[in-house]
């Protein structure tokens, strides 16, 4: 059984360079060889978000404030979190949310999420739709309009 001090030294597993949207990784869940539940812990620099604004069908993530005091952006307005802050985020639009820095110090969160093999993940700010998948990650990233007719294409 592996531990791992959330409060300590983390060892990275990647970094995220895009602008606005800057962020260190840890797979915690991955780390500590978890198979039904999923856990990340993100560290955010002032100013930086983790991932756009969006929503999944086929999770629920929970969010748990480590350090700092991020900003939640939940489908109803903007929520300011403190340490030791946790917040269910269900399932569907309801559970739409994004996490910002918004202060001048680092802040980290844990997201943890539970795990099935298929998510579709939903973009409102941009109007797109992601298939993710265990096995795979992002299959396809597709724009939510046009919808097609259930039988288009069919003999």
């Amino acid at each position: 059984m592996e531990i791992l001090n959330l409060g300590g030294e983390i060892d990275w597993d990647d970094e995220n360079e895009r602008d606005g949207y800057r962020h260190r990784v840890a797979a915690v869940g991955r780390r500590l060889g978890a198979k039904h539940l999923g856990g990340s812990v993100y560290e955010l620099p002032p100013g930086e978000k983790t991932w756009p604004y969006h929503y999944e069908v086929g999770c629920e993530e929970w969010l748990i404030v480590l350090s700092g005091r991020p900003t939640l952006r939940p489908a109803d307005g903007e929520r300011a979190l403190e340490p030791s802050d946790l917040v269910v985020l269900p399932e569907g639009p309801e559970g739409a949310h994004q996490v910002i820095n918004r202060r001048e110090e680092l802040c980290r969160v844990l997201i943890l999420s539970s795990k099935s093999p298929l998510a579709i993940v939903h973009y409102p700010d941009s109007g797109k739709v992601g298939l993710f998948t265990l096995a795979g990650g992002y299959e396809a990233m597709l724009r939510n309009e046009p919808n097609l007719d259930y039988w288009e294409g069919e003999a």
